[in-house]
């Protein structure tokens, strides 16, 4: 972080310093200004962006929402998101075009949020994804830029003519270009909070104590409390990695021996998939909660994916062939997807920024490359939660199902809008959508 951190954007930000760590403080009362200029008496905080992906698509017949408010009742796939109906938007019925002509799964994701035409024949050409256009833009005012973070590994091979990197990433840097995933837990929280990403032996928090201890003299009560809260944060999420790395690594196969016959690393991708997309949470929301970055996407697992849920007693099959058939436990994985956003939607509605919490201040949404496991992406499941710093009303059901131009890259421009980023194109799409 080092020279960006001296450079006069920053110089109105609190934060607390160790030696090789520089932590920065979520929004308290005491420190009223987030960017370099004052807005009246506290300056608002930003809108911050956040995608989550999972693959395959969901229960044909439990994907669903009706109603509005607080009488809006959810399908059984979504009922994790009920306490946060009145913040949500259910829309229902945008594609995309250039989707539809590979009719597999790498084709179906890899222009997920581009909307741009997919090279086939094994070459890898796909277009820039909208967080990284914000990025180039909108992440110039924090120190990371964007996080981008994986519970799945990649996947190199090719597929039926196309590259299966189209499944495993999200989130492109330019049309040859996906950007890096991070999958470790340990190294996206060493880049929230370290100078230099790699791993080290010192707590974080431990490197910052006497700082925290003479910024608590010079606050509120109030914030006083809140840093507190932060602090503990950052020491759980900081354990629950610790304890994970000492687990070894598993993901997405079933190991050939009862234990390894190599030592385990000291630092690795957790056993349980349920811990490694809890952490991998914890962190997006910290990011967010310090202003670390305002742009992250979330990929709980790639599309044709290969992971398995031991933690849901789901261990006979892959998640890629549990989606081909509506059973009852591909619904019980379903609903574990979608636990995870409604984990982070409540961590981030009981964090006050303001007259607003964090959601109020988020774009959180939740996509995945087709509707059914069946390879249906005529139309795209998509969740909208948080209020775009005030600018979003949720409790709302939008369909535009059978109406002209319903291509998912207007949702896109809606949500660069919001963060003041105008284009006037993107991928297929001309104009935002006008209800968002």
């Amino acid at each position: 972080m080092g020279t960006v951190m001296n450079t006069h954007r920053f110089t109105r930000r609190a934060f607390l310093r160790g030696v090789g760590v520089t932590m920065a403080l979520p929004w308290m009362e005491s420190y009223r200004v987030w960017g370099d200029e004052p807005r009246g008496k506290s300056s608002e905080a930003p809108v911050r962006l956040a995608v989550m992906f999972s693959g395959n698509g969901f229960h044909s017949r439990e994907w669903w929402a009706k109603g509005e408010g607080k009488a809006m009742e959810l399908g059984k796939v979504l009922a994790p998101l009920m306490p946060h109906r009145e913040k949500m938007l259910f829309i229902r019925g945008l594609f995309n075009a250039e989707a539809l002509k590979g009719n597999i799964h790498s084709s179906m994701t890899g222009n997920m949020l581009s909307g741009a035409p997919l090279a086939s024949g094994g070459e890898i050409r796909s277009g820039t994804s909208v967080d990284q256009l914000l990025a180039q833009k909108y992440g110039r005012e924090t120190k990371v830029p964007s996080l981008v973070l994986g519970c799945e590994q990649s996947n190199p091979s090719v597929h039926k003519n196309y590259s299966m990197l189209y499944s495993s990433h999200i989130s492109w840097s330019s049309p040859t270009t996906p950007t890096p995933l991070e999958l470790y837990p340990a190294l996206a929280f060493d880049r929230l909070f370290k100078d230099e990403v790699q791993r080290g032996d010192k707590s974080v928090l431990d490197a910052v104590l006497a700082d925290a201890k003479d910024v608590r003299g010079h606050i509120s009560t109030r914030d006083q409390q809140k840093l507190d809260e932060y602090l503990d944060s950052v020491r759980e999420v900081e354990t629950r990695i610790e304890n994970a790395g000492k687990r070894g690594e598993l993901q997405g196969w079933r190991p050939t021996l009862a234990k390894p016959n190599i030592p385990r690393p000291a630092d690795g991708i957790p056993q349980d998939i349920g811990e490694h997309m809890r952490l991998m949470s914890d962190i997006l929301v910290l990011a967010f909660q310090t202003d670390t970055t305002r742009l992250c996407t979330l990929k709980l697992n790639n599309d044709h994916s290969s992971l398995r849920f031991p933690n849901l007693g789901v261990d006979y099959m892959i998640h890629h062939l549990l989606s081909h058939s509506d059973t009852a436990d591909w619904l019980k994985v379903n609903a574990f997807f979608l636990q995870q956003l409604a984990y982070i939607a409540a961590k981030m509605d009981a964090i006050q920024e303001g007259e607003r919490t964090l959601l109020d201040n988020t774009m959180l949404l939740y996509t995945s490359s087709m509707l059914t496991g069946n390879h249906d992406a005529s139309q795209l499941p998509v969740v909208l939660l948080g209020g775009g710093g005030g600018k979003i009303k949720g409790g709302r059901i939008l369909d535009y199902k059978g109406k002209p131009n319903r291509q998912m890259c207007r949702l896109y421009l809606s949500l660069m809008d919001k963060m003041g980023v105008r284009p006037g194109t993107f991928g297929d799409a001309k104009e935002p959508l006008a209800e968002i």
